[in-house]
C-alpha cells in the first residue's frame, strides 16, 4: 500500500517516541496531560522520516494535503484517502464540479431510460381506451445509453477503489455492492443485446436507483437512520396488525351472514373482512363501510367508531409521534457522524500545517502565512473564505497560531450565512433625501401590497361578472384599460424603490427581485397587447387574426398579476416563516426525496412486472349499457365506487410514468381502495400484498417521516425568528442545514477521539 511522510516527528527536548515507547499517561493510550511539569506529548513519525522544511516539493505536497483535507471538513468527506501527490491532483479533480455534475447527469439519464424503454411512457394518454401507440427506440438506442452510463459507473468504481485503498474497500459494504450491482447489470445487458432486446424481464432496471444511493453520503446516512428506526416502527405496527386482527374477528362474528347487507359486501370471508377494515384504517371507505349495518341499527355504529378511534386517532398518530422521536435522534447521531468529519480534516490540516515550520512550530504551531496560502487554494464559497481569512490575519503580528486558535477560526464553517444589504445611496439635494426617505418607507410596501390586493379583487369581480358570457361577449377592453392602470403603478413602485435603495440594494431583496421581474414582464406584454390590437385595427376585436387572441393575452396577464401578489408572503412575519421552511425542505431534504426516488422507482417497476395489462377495457365500451358490460368479463364490474365505474382507466401498470402515477394515488389513499381491489379481481387476491406494502411504505413510514421533519425544521426556525420582526427577517437572510439545525445539541469531538481517529487513518501510519 503506498504511504507517504504526511506527519513527522522532530528532535529537540520532546522527542518522538517510537512504536515500542508509546505513552500511556494518565489521559489514556492516547498520551498524558495537555501541559504541567512531567506530562508527555503526542509524538507522530512516517516511514521513520522527519519533518523536512528544506525541499521545495515536500512543502507544496503539504500545503495540497493541507488543501484537500479542509475541503473534506468543508463538505463533510472523510479523510481516509491516499494522500500522495498524484492522487491529490486525482482526488480534487474526482469531486470537481464538472466531474460530480457529469457523474449525477449520468445516474439521471440511467434512471430517465424507463420511461422510454418498453413499455413506453412516451404517449400522449395512459388511458387504455384512447391511448395512441407509443413509440418504441429501436434496439441497441437505450442498450447503447445504459452501456455508456455503466461504462462511466465502473471509472467512478475504480477511481474511488483506488483513491481510498484495497483495505478500505473490502471494508465498505456500499462499493462492495456497487461492484456487484454494475457486474450483474453488465451481464443482464448482455443477455438483452444477445436476445435482441426481446427478453420478458430486465431485472437490472430493478438495481438502478442502487447508482443514486451510493452517490450520496447523506442520502446512506438517512437510509441507515431509516434502519435502526424500524424497530420502533414495528412494534407499532404490530399493534395495529393485532388491532386490526381483533376486530376483524369481532367483525365476522357481529355480521355474520346478517340480513343487512353488511357480511355480504364488507365481512364474507378473512381476507375481505380484514382488506375492509384497513381501508377503514385510512378513512378512505368512510362511511361506506358502516351505511349497511347502520341503516338498519344505529349500535352497530359503536363498532366501527371505536375501530377509528383506537387505530386512526390513536395508533397512527403514536406511530407519527415515535418516528418523530426516535428518528429525530438517529438523525442527530447522523450529524453527529458528519461533524466529527469536519473536526478530524481541520485537525489533520493542522498536523500537516506543522511540518511546515521550525521545530517547534512543528511541534504544536502552525505558520500564519501557510494558512493563508492554503486558503487562497481552497475551493470553497466566498463568504466562508472571506470570514476565515479576516479571522487568520489578526495573528498576523505573532506570525503563527496554537491548535486552539486554529481549530477556533475554522468555527466560521458552522455559522450561518448573514448577508446584509448594500448601504442607501447618498444625494446632496435635501429634496432628494426627503424623497429616498420617504420612497424607502415601509409604508410604500404596504401600499403596494394593498394596490396588488385591490388589483386581484377586481379580477376576480370582473371574472364573475363574466362567468357565464361568451368569448366575444366579454369586454376585454375594459379588463385591459383596468390592469394597465394598475401596471403603470407598479411600474413606478419599481422605480421610485431603484431610486431610494439603488440598483443593488433593490436586487439585494428577494422579494424586489421577484416583484421587479414580475412587472417587467406584465409591462412588456401590455406592449405586446398594445401593438397587437390597438396599431393594427380599429376595434379592440377578441377574433382578430394573431398567434393570441386578446382574450387569451388578458388572461395570461392576469395569471401573472394573481402570480404577483404573492408578494405579501415576506411582508407577513408567520407567512413568511412557513414559506421559508418549504424552500428549507426542498434545498436540505434532498436526502429524503431521493430514497422516495428509489422507492417509487423500485414499486413502479415491480408494478409493471407484476400487472402490466392486467386491466383491459372492453372494445366498444362507451356504447355497451351497464347490464351488457357485466357480461362481458367475469371480472369487470360497474358497482358504484369500482375501479370501471369511476373510470380510472388512466391509473394503471402499463407503462413507468403511468405506474408511478398510481402508486401516487396509493400513497394519497383516497379511493386506494379501488384500485387494490380491481387488480385482485384481474389477477389474484395475493395482489392486495402488493398495494399493502406500498401504503406501509409510502403513507404510513414516508408520510410520517416527512411530517416529523417538516415539525423539526419549522421549530427550528420558530425558536430562531421568534424574537426578530418582518423588517429584521427581510433585512437577513439564513442559509440553514440539517448540520445546522441540530447544532446546539451536537457535542463536540474530544481531542483524544481525532487522534485517535488520525491514528487510524489507512495511509498515514502514525507512530505514537
Amino acid at each position: 500500500m503506498e504511504t507517504d511522510s504526511l506527519l513527522a516527528g522532530c528532535s529537540g527536548d520532546y522527542g518522538c517516541s517510537s512504536g515500542s515507547e508509546q505513552a500511556d499517561g494518565p489521559g489514556g493510550p492516547w498520551g498524558g496531560r495537555a501541559g504541567g511539569a512531567g506530562s508527555r506529548r503526542m509524538s507522530y513519525s512516517v516511514a521513520g522520516e522527519s519533518c523536512s522544511v528544506e525541499r521545495d516539493t515536500d512543502n507544496d505536497l503539504y500545503i495540497q494535503q493541507a488543501v484537500v483535507f479542509i475541503e473534506d471538513a468543508i463538505q463533510y468527506r472523510s479523510i481516509n484517502h491516499r494522500v500522495d501527490a498524484s492522487s491529490l491532483r486525482l482526488y480534487r479533480c474526482y469531486y470537481s464540479r464538472i466531474c460530480q455534475w457529469a457523474l449525477g447527469l449520468t445516474i439521471a439519464v440511467v434512471l430517465l431510460l424507463a420511461f422510454v424503454e418498453r413499455p413506453s411512457s412516451l404517449s400522449l394518454s395512459s388511458d387504455p381506451r384512447q391511448r395512441s401507440p407509443a413509440w418504441e427506440p429501436p434496439c441497441g438506442f437505450t442498450e447503447s445509453m445504459e452501456m455508456l452510463c455503466l461504462i462511466i459507473f465502473t471509472l467512478d468504481l475504480s477511481v474511488k477503489s483506488y483513491l481510498i485503498g484495497w483495505e478500505e474497500f473490502r471494508k465498505s459494504k456500499w462499493l462492495m455492492g456497487y461492484t456487484v450491482v454494475l457486474t450483474f447489470s453488465t451481464i443482464d445487458w448482455m443477455l438483452s443485446v444477445s436476445m435482441e432486446c426481446d427478453e420478458k424481464l430486465r431485472v437490472r432496471r430493478l438495481l438502478r436507483p442502487f447508482f443514486l444511493l451510493q452517490n450520496s453520503s447523506l442520502m446512506k446516512k438517512t437510509l441507515k437512520c431509516i434502519k435502526r428506526t424500524l424497530p420502533e416502527i414495528a412494534s407499532v405496527i404490530l399493534l395495529l396488525a393485532l388491532h386490526l386482527c381483533l376486530f376483524t374477528m369481532i367483525g365476522m362474528l357481529l355480521f355474520a351472514k346478517t340480513e343487512n347487507g353488511e357480511w355480504e359486501l364488507h365481512f364474507r370471508n378473512l381476507t375481505n373482512s380484514f382488506t375492509s377494515l384497513l381501508v377503514l384504517l385510512t378513512t378512505a371507505n368512510n362511511p361506506d363501510v358502516m351505511i349497511p349495518a347502520y341503516s338498519l341499527n344505529r349500535a352497530y355504529s359503536i363498532f366501527f367508531v371505536t375501530f377509528s378511534v383506537i387505530g386512526t386517532y390513536c395508533l397512527m398518530n403514536l406511530l407519527t409521534a415515535i418516528i418523530y422521536n426516535q428518528f429525530r435522534g438517529y438523525l442527530l447521531m447522523s450529524v453527529q457522524t458528519s461533524i466529527l468529519r469536519r473536526r478530524l480534516g481541520i485537525r489533520a490540516t493542522f498536523q500537516v500545517l506543522s511540518c511546515l515550520g521550525d521545530r517547534q512550530a512543528a511541534r504544536e504551531r502552525v505558520r500564519v502565512g501557510a494558512v493563508l496560502e492554503v486558503m487562497s487554494r481552497v475551493h470553497m464559497k466566498s463568504y466562508y473564505r472571506a470570514a476565515i481569512t479576516k479571522e487568520v490575519q489578526q495573528y498576523g503580528q505573532a506570525g503563527c497560531m496554537d491548535r486552539e486558535q486554529f481549530s477556533k477560526i475554522f468555527d466560521q464553517l458552522d455559522k450561518d450565512r448573514i448577508k446584509e444589504h448594500p448601504p442607501l445611496p447618498q444625494y446632496n439635494s435635501p429634496v432628494l433625501q426627503r424623497l429616498q426617505d420617504v420612497f424607502s418607507h415601509y409604508y410604500l410596501t404596504i401600499l403596494g401590497n394593498a394596490v396588488a390586493l385591490a388589483n386581484v379583487v377586481c379580477i376576480c369581480t370582473v371574472l364573475v361578472l363574466n362567468s357565464e358570457k361568451s368569448t366575444t361577449e366579454r369586454d376585454n377592453y375594459l379588463m385591459e384599460i383596468i390592469n394597465l392602470c394598475f401596471i403603470l403603478y407598479y411600474l413606478f413602485e419599481m422605480c421610485v424603490k431603484i431610486f431610494a435603495l439603488g440598483c443593488r440594494g433593490y436586487l439585494s431583496y428577494r422579494n424586489n427581485v421577484f416583484d421587479g421581474f414580475l412587472t417587467i414582464l406584465l409591462l412588456a406584454l401590455q406592449v405586446a397587447i398594445f401593438v397587437t390590437f390597438s396599431l393594427s385595427s380599429s376595434d379592440w376585436d377578441p377574433s382578430s387574426p394573431s398567434v393570441l387572441s386578446l382574450w387569451e393575452m388578458i388572461r395570461l396577464v392576469n395569471m401573472l398579476i394573481v402570480f404577483r401578489f404573492l408578494r405579501i408572503i415576506p411582508d407577513i412575519k408567520l407567512m413568511a416563516l412557513v414559506a421559508s421552511t418549504l424552500l428549507d425542505l426542498l434545498k436540505n431534504l434532498r436526502a429524503f426525496a431521493g430514497i422516495l426516488v428509489v422507492v417509487y422507482y423500485v414499486y413502479a417497476v415491480v408494478g409493471i412486472w407484476l400487472f402490466e395489462g392486467a386491466i383491459k377495457p372492453p372494445p366498444e365500451m362507451s356504447v355497451l349499457s351497464n347490464g351488457s358490460m357485466e357480461n362481458i368479463t367475469s371480472n369487470f364490474s360497474m358497482e358504484c365506487g369500482t375501479y370501471e365505474q369511476l373510470g380510472y382507466w388512466p391509473n394503471n401498470f402499463d407503462d413507468f410514468a403511468a405506474s408511478i402515477m398510481l402508486l401516487y394515488d396509493v400513497m394519497v389513499v383516497n379511493n386506494w381502495q379501488a384500485f387494490m381491489e380491481a387488480y385482485s379481481r384481474y389477477t389474484t387476491e395475493w395482489a392486495k400484498v402488493y398495494f399493502v406494502c406500498w401504503w406501509l411504505t409510502s403513507s404510513v413510514m414516508w408520510v410520517n417521516l416527512f411530517v416529523a421533519l417538516i415539525l423539526e425544521n419549522f421549530i427550528y426556525r420558530w425558536d430562531r425568528s421568534h424574537s426578530c420582526s418582518v423588517t429584521d427577517v427581510e433585512r437577513i437572510r439564513y442559509e440553514t442545514s440539517v448540520q445546522l439545525m441540530f447544532r446546539e445539541k451536537i457535542q463536540e469531538p474530544t481531542e483524544e477521539e481525532l487522534l485517535c481517529q488520525l491514528h487510524q487513518h489507512p495511509h498515514l501510519h502514525l507512530h505514537w
